[in-house]
């Protein structure tokens, strides 16, 4: 009987390696965002971003990282205009004076409670 051929370790490993994605710690992805690694195991912990647990640690793919980015992602805000209409003028905005009807209230401290009791008795 003859014995099906088996692929060489090294064959198995390449080809396996190539369809695992590569995982990052916390450190390299804070490197990358420019951020703490502290913010992100933080974030991480309360499932604000994408991640992968292996055992204890968190781990990030090249997908986690970019949507991340994307997540965090401002953009300016747009009104929309017709082309060719000027903005409408902006009013400036008025200073506002405080509320000065609101009565102050002096307040007034209290003694601190070693002054109030003896601290080491009667002298005998």
């Amino acid at each position: 009987m003859r014995q099906p051929a088996i692929a060489p370790a090294s064959a198995l490993t390449s080809h396996a390696e190539a369809a695992l994605p590569r995982l990052y710690g916390p450190e390299k992805v804070a490197a990358v965002l420019g951020c703490s690694a502290w913010w992100v195991k933080d974030r991480a912990r309360r499932r604000l971003i994408p991640f992968t647990r292996v055992g204890r640690a968190y781990r990030f793919s090249d997908d986690h990282l970019a949507e991340i980015i994307r997540m965090h992602e401002e953009r300016p805000v747009r009104t929309p205009q017709r082309p060719g209409t000027p903005a409408p003028p902006r009013k400036p905005r008025a200073r506002q004076q405080p509320d000065t009807t609101v009565p102050t209230v002096r307040l007034k401290a209290r003694p601190p409670r070693r002054t109030t009791k003896p601290q080491y008795g009667t002298a005998a």
